[in-house]
């Protein structure tokens, strides 16, 4: 399979079905401006932060603290312009499940752990089914 089939099948099919979808495009827009923002509250506040990146018993705290910064923030922009939707919501559910397990269940943070991080997880995979489902033929009325 050639570079090109396999980013029509990865990019440009499922934003073009996003497109389709009044409340995946909706979902995707809020969740991209919630992530864009957590992720530059990892460097406005990167001392408290990296302190709780540490507290969750994670290897290499510094290094991924300022790594989900990255994610989240250029993942959420890329959410709210509705690009690479697919790659982007498969890269940020992960991180919301590290956010889950490490944060939430690990270290007892309820607040956005246990709270936000499940939200975010769940709209990123309904933006994965909704992108990734293989478009079923309209009817025709008999």
């Amino acid at each position: 399979m050639k570079f090109a089939s396999v980013k029509r099948l990865v990019v440009f099919v499922p934003d073009a079905r996003l497109g389709e979808e009044e409340t995946a495009t909706k979902v995707a827009i809020m969740a991209g401006v919630i992530f864009f923002f957590a992720g530059l509250v990892k460097f406005v506040f990167h001392h408290s932060e990296l302190h709780a990146f540490r507290s969750f018993g994670l290897p290499f705290p510094s290094v991924l603290e300022i790594f989900a910064g990255v994610v989240e923030t250029v993942g959420g922009v890329l959410l709210a312009l509705r690009r690479y939707v697919a790659p982007v919501a498969a890269v940020l559910s992960v991180t919301m499940l590290v956010a889950i397990a490490s944060s939430g269940i690990g270290n007892g943070d309820v607040i956005p752990s246990l709270t936000l991080a499940p939200v975010l997880l769940i709209a990123m995979l309904y933006l994965l089914h909704t992108v990734c489902r293989k478009s079923t033929p309209a009817r025709s009325p008999v």
